[in-house]
């Protein structure tokens, strides 16, 4: 049986119509980026990194697309599979922080005009070593986290549905998904993340509608679902592979359970704050928003979508096991490297397991094809991104004389350095945490990211916080999380059937309550510091601070910005122009501003002014859109 499985897997698409779906999708796709490529302006900092500030609201959806990869599509599936409904919470907790992110972060990020998120922590607090140990962070949560998760999401999916060499296959798509990230700029990202945020959205219903057909609706699934056992456990404990009692509820116990319900509720806030208002990925989207009102109704958009995931992956993962059982629920260390090379669990093939066996011919080429939309969306934001950060936070301290041109060509190298480190770490994630991807990202996450959280919240919300409290909080919180996180990794987070030996001491603490303790140890540190030091005066937080966000006073900064543009005088050849047209480096594109044009443009860009209609059309959007979340809390509780 397993070689015809085999069999049939390599050959899952190995027909015209799946074929020829394919082949159409990405031949639109790169007609998007090539239109997007055309008609933005790429040879500036602010046209390559922030789109020109000129997107309207239903592309800054994208933020949505950036956010939901193939690490979802496999990750909360797979997790749905292994443990029922809560992981589903994971995306409706998000509902709340998006709101914030539009309400709060946003507006002081625009009145600050900044580009990333380094450069406002810089212009709060003064001072370079904050800027570059979160620039340097947030590099490396994208490559243990973000880059290798999504790569080796995404290489499962096709091995399930071609067969092909996993790494081969992840090169094929790493080449295409640089060919448009490198091209294109942040206006090709958007406009292609929006694009592949409708596929993703038909492909995955059309599937949810054939998973809950082959169980016969909600009721029987939920029966079925409590009796999924595989017919081989060896001398396994027998709650390590029957269904968990609390399988179909939201908040479990809280000490006992394996999602408990206050991790579930403050410390997963955390991690959602760090994500959604911190993060370079998802701020920058905002940020590229012609205007406050446009940014909110992004925001609300991406809220709605936010509430699907359940429907779109956790249901069909959770049916996923009903259908395949002995494959997908395998708890035997030795069945479960047979079906799908680990010997940790394979909860994670649910969802492309689904996708293989139950989508007829080329409606299985389509969830291909948003598996590969998926991937790319994530991947596409988190490479321009991470050279955003290197190029304007670190790249500008080592040349700080460096052309526009030069910082360009320097992000676009470093992309494929990232890539090389993010291919060699992924041995690491598939034998993590159960082989659980999803549980893998948030608990890395809960290690690193909430000294972040502190530090951005206390910086707008508390100005009596100084450079000197900042930056300690931060290393007190960085070495507490490396020290949980390299003790997991080298003693293994292990499996039910083959359980850890790491000390109950340090990893004995449920990863979502470690990171609320991080975070509030790292606040205090941050507190206590600030009062015993010398506090900043507040001509230089105008407009960086809550209390002050109104102020029209001129803002003294801290320290001047270290990088200013040295054009490249020289005339370029014909093949150099030609290539420095293909890479979006062409001068003509950026003529020189007079005095007054440049403090237009730095109005454009700092101005957060609504419509007073839509201020509160998008109002009224968002208390509906958070009763909607407390509804769905309260029903699945």
């Amino acid at each position: 049986i397993n070689a015809e499985n085999d069999a049939k897997n390599t050959t899952a698409l190995n027909n015209a119509a799946d074929i020829s779906v394919i082949v159409v999708y990405f031949l639109v796709v790169l007609a998007v980026g090539v239109w997007s490529m055309v008609h933005t302006n790429r040879s500036t900092v602010g046209g390559f990194f922030l789109a020109g500030r000129s997107m309207v609201w239903w592309p800054v959806t994208s933020l949505f697309a950036s956010n939901i990869g193939s690490v979802h599509f496999v990750g909360i599936a797979g997790t749905g599979a292994a443990s029922g409904i809560a992981i589903g919470g994971f995306e409706w907790n998000s509902l709340f922080v998006i709101v914030i992110l539009g309400w709060i972060f946003v507006p002081i990020y625009i009145r600050a005009g900044i580009i990333t998120m380094p450069e406002y922590l810089k212009k709060r607090f003064g001072g370079q070593r904050i800027r570059i140990y979160l620039s340097l962070l947030s590099l490396v949560l994208y490559v243990f986290t973000k880059i290798s998760a999504d790569i080796l999401s995404g290489a499962i999916f096709i091995q399930q549905a071609l067969g092909l060499n996993i790494y081969l296959a992840v090169i094929a798509l790493l080449a295409i998904t640089a060919l448009y990230t490198v091209t294109g700029g942040l206006a090709a990202v958007i406009y292609t993340d929006t694009l592949q945020t409708f596929i993703m959205l038909i492909g995955s219903f059309i599937l949810m509608g054939f998973a809950f057909n082959e169980v016969k609706g909600y009721e029987n699934f939920e029966k079925l679902y409590m009796q999924a056992v595989p017919s081989i456990t060896g001398n396994i404990s027998a709650n390590c592979y029957e269904p968990r009692p609390d399988s179909f509820h939201l908040f479990r116990d809280p000490l006992t359970a394996d999602i408990p319900w206050p991790g579930l509720v403050f410390g997963l806030t955390i991690q959602a704050i760090w994500y959604f208002c911190t993060d370079q990925v998802i701020v920058q989207r905002c940020l590229s928003a012609k205007s406050l009102s446009h940014v909110k109704g992004g925001c609300i958009l991406c809220g709605y979508l936010k509430i699907l995931p359940m429907f779109l992956m956790v249901f069909p993962g959770m049916i996923s096991r009903i259908l395949y059982t002995d494959v997908v629920a395998c708890v035997d260390p030795d069945e479960c490297e047979k079906h799908c090379g680990t010997r940790v669990g394979c909860s994670n093939i649910a969802y492309p397991k689904l996708v293989v066996e139950l989508m007829p011919k080329g409606l299985r080429g389509l969830m291909l094809s948003v598996m590969l939309a998926s991937l790319m969306s994530s991947l596409t934001s988190i490479f321009n991104s991470a050279s955003t950060l290197f190029t304007m936070d670190i790249y500008t301290r080592i040349r700080r004389s460096a052309s526009e041109k030069e910082l360009m060509i320097a992000g676009r190298v470093f992309i494929l350095a990232l890539i090389g480190v993010s291919i060699a770490w992924i041995p690491m994630v598939q034998g993590s945490q159960s082989g659980q991807l999803f549980v893998y990202t948030e608990s890395i996450t809960s290690y690193l990211a909430p000294p972040v959280a502190a530090v951005f919240l206390l910086a707008i919300f508390c100005k009596r916080v100084n450079e000197t409290g900042a930056f300690y909080g931060l290393i007190i919180g960085l070495c507490m999380g490396l020290s949980r996180m390299i003790t997991e990794f080298i003693y293994g987070t292990g499996s039910c059937a083959i359980p850890s030996n790491c000390p109950t001491i340090i990893c004995g603490v449920h990863y979502l309550y470690f990171g609320l303790i991080l975070f509030v140890i790292s606040g205090i540190v941050m507190l206590a510091v600030s009062l015993m030091t010398k506090p900043i005066d507040d001509k230089h937080l105008y407009r960086l601070c809550w209390s002050l966000r109104n102020c029209t006073e001129e803002r003294v900064d801290l320290e001047m910005d270290d990088w200013t543009d040295n054009q490249d005088s020289n005339s370029p050849g014909f093949l150099k122009k030609a290539v420095m047209c293909f890479c979006g480096l062409e001068t003509k594109k950026a003529p020189k501003l007079t005095k007054e044009e440049e403090e237009a443009l730095q109005r454009k860009l700092t101005d957060t002014s609504e419509v007073p209609l839509w201020r509160n059309v998008v109002n009224v959007n968002a208390v509906i859109l958070l009763c909607v979340a407390v509804f769905c809390h309260a029903y699945f509780g």
